[in-house]
């Protein structure tokens, strides 16, 4: 995954920014399977508290195992 480096708040120019993730009820399902979930992660500017990204840290974990990508090089 690249990695995405925020340096300022869209909404209020702030510059500090924490991370919290959203789980259970918040969770992203796969459309094809409903046991395949991961939480979604948040970027919150802690000047204004705004939501700047959201994302999920695993989207393999949305695939069936089949599909997934393995660690050996294949893209």
């Amino acid at each position: 995954m690249k990695k995405i480096r925020m340096t300022k708040c869209r909404f209020c120019g702030g510059t500090e920014f924490i991370t919290g993730y959203q789980n259970f009820y918040g969770a992203v399902y796969s459309a094809d399977s409903l046991l395949h979930s991961t939480s979604l992660y948040h970027t919150i500017c802690r000047q204004c508290g705004s939501i700047v990204r959201t994302y999920v840290k695993d989207p393999e974990k949305l695939l069936k195992k089949k599909d997934r990508k393995t660690s050996q090089g294949e893209d």
